[in-house]
């Protein structure tokens, strides 16, 4: 038997939600301002909890580190990036274990969560051991989103989301749908990131897909290989030209992909005919030609970091709005979720 989630575990992980989308958002700004390396060494700053900023102490670090003299304004750029996610580190650890304590939800997903915040502080670290190693830099940054999905997946289940959508029964097309929108959306964040990690969002400044002949340019086996062996460092990117084209190219490719997809079930869900299932769709849609929009001013004002980071944003965003629709869509009907739980209840007074 699980036990009703109490109000304050319910604003605890809104606030969780929020942290880890400001922490997302940091992470873009500190990757798009070239801050990754401000800091070459982890979890501190030069050796320092904080970034040295007297004299001596900045003497010590450019001593300390000759290959990096210290960049205060990256430095500060990074460290603040640690902060807040060390932050959130420490009250998904709370959560969690407020969770598991008190028979709230099944242990799976908490602690699930607990070794992806594990993983992704590893991660975290690996970037800057590895001098920003374009395979490692994207998995930080999906490991950032799965956090975040499996966040709303743990707040949708306590507070019984699917309740608001009515004892409806979803067609196998919809499921179908919503599904193959995830896993699209999914691999187009990837792309994305593999884009923004081998510094490759400003090769192609036309649209829609790319400037001149452009077919004749691609190298996918060099855009997609992910060990890129024999570099000491990987700052501002290490491929040729014709890679990053092709990795800007699929990347392009891949949102009109995603776009049609989602379409695609935002329609499915508005064809359903009911208020809640509507709404849902109307967000999905509000988001994703967001998310266009700013794809297309990143291309046509040449990348400014404002629009850089939020196209970083509101990806998130539509991650989560396909999380919730495959949440709502695949779960059991509330009724069902009852009689289960009744039938749960009854077997434990039994015993």
């Amino acid at each position: 038997m699980h036990n009703k989630a109490p109000k304050l575990l319910m604003l605890a992980m809104r606030v969780t939600i929020l942290l880890t989308l400001t922490v997302i958002v940091l992470g873009a700004y500190t990757r798009l301002s070239d801050a990754g390396l401000g800091c070459p060494d982890w979890p501190g700053c030069y050796g320092k909890i904080t970034v040295p900023s007297n004299t001596l102490a900045v003497n010590e670090a450019n001593i300390q580190f000759p290959e990096r003299a210290l960049e205060a304004e990256k430095a500060w750029i990074e460290m603040i990036h640690r902060y807040f996610a060390g932050s959130l580190g420490l009250l998904i650890f709370v959560v969690v274990a407020w969770c598991i304590k008190k028979n709230i939800t099944s242990v799976e997903l908490p602690l699930l969560i607990s070794a992806t915040v594990i993983f992704q502080a590893l991660l975290g670290m690996w970037t800057v051991t590895l001098k920003l190693m374009p395979v490692v830099v994207m998995a930080h940054l999906m490991g950032g989103f799965t956090l975040l999905s499996l966040l709303c997946l743990l707040y949708c289940r306590l507070s019984q989301f699917q309740s608001r959508f009515g004892d409806a029964t979803y067609t196998s097309s919809l499921k179908a749908w919503a599904l193959c929108g995830l896993l699209i959306v999914v691999g187009q964040i990837l792309l994305g990131g593999w884009t923004s990690s081998n510094y490759a969002a400003l090769v192609c400044t036309q649209l829609p897909i790319c400037e001149g002949n452009w077919v004749s340019y691609l190298d996918f086996k060099n855009a997609f290989d992910f060990a890129q062996h024999g570099h000491d460092n990987y700052e501002f990117g290490v491929l040729d030209y014709p890679a990053r084209l092709t990795i800007h190219v699929m990347h392009r490719i891949g949102a009109i992909v995603a776009t049609l997809t989602v379409l695609m079930v935002a329609y499915q869900l508005w064809k359903f005919g009911k208020g809640p299932q509507q709404k849902l769709s109307v967000v999905v849609v509000i988001v994703l030609f967001t998310q266009i929009t700013l794809g297309i001013s990143n291309v046509w004002f040449h990348l400014p970091i404002f629009v850089a980071v939020m196209h970083n944003l509101v990806a998130a965003m539509l991650l989560i709005s396909m999380v919730v629709t495959n949440f709502v869509v695949w779960q059991p009907k509330p009724s069902e979720y009852l009689v289960k739980n009744n039938v749960l209840q009854g077997g434990n007074h039994g015993q």
